[in-house]
């Protein structure tokens, strides 16, 4: 599977406020709108759902939750609650599209759902998780903080 990671900004779906000031995690957080927007419009044109494309989906959910608990770990975040969120989501959104896949339901709503779930997520959990960090304390390439300095704990 080839996930890759966009950069903010490219299809202007990522609304400023749900940004993290994280460059890894925006760009991801707005790939995963632009699949989204992407599956939208696969499902208006067309009977067929494309289900490698919805597996994809769940593929770089799984991805972007395992690079922000690698970041949260990185800077001794503790990031228990917010990585069981992580793990339930993943669990609902598998149960979800194996229903859609075995039932033909509505694609939509699983997608409308997808959306209203991680924007609230965002602006919930990843803004309060991630709030006490900025771009400056993590090295682009490692992840790892760039220097001394204490970090507060956050949970989701």
């Amino acid at each position: 599977m080839d996930i890759e990671i966009g950069e903010v900004g490219s299809a202007g779906l990522l609304p400023e406020s749900l940004l993290v000031d994280l460059p890894e995690i925006d760009a991801q957080h707005e790939e995963i709108f632009n699949r989204i927007e992407s599956l939208k419009s696969a499902c208006f044109e067309s009977t067929l759902t494309p289900i490698d494309e919805f597996e994809s989906l769940l593929a770089y959910f799984a991805f972007h939750f395992a690079t922000e608990e690698r970041l949260a770990d990185a800077v001794g975040l503790d990031f228990v609650d917010h990585a069981r969120i992580h793990a339930e989501t993943l669990a609902l959104l598998r149960k979800a599209l194996d229903e859609l896949i075995r039932s033909g339901r509505d694609a939509h709503s699983f997608l409308r759902y997808c959306e209203y779930w991680f924007e609230r997520h965002i602006s919930e959990d990843d803004r309060l998780s991630f709030g006490v960090l900025s771009s400056a304390d993590l090295d682009p390439v490692s992840g790892l903080t760039q220097g001394p300095g204490p970090f507060c704990s956050a949970q989701a």
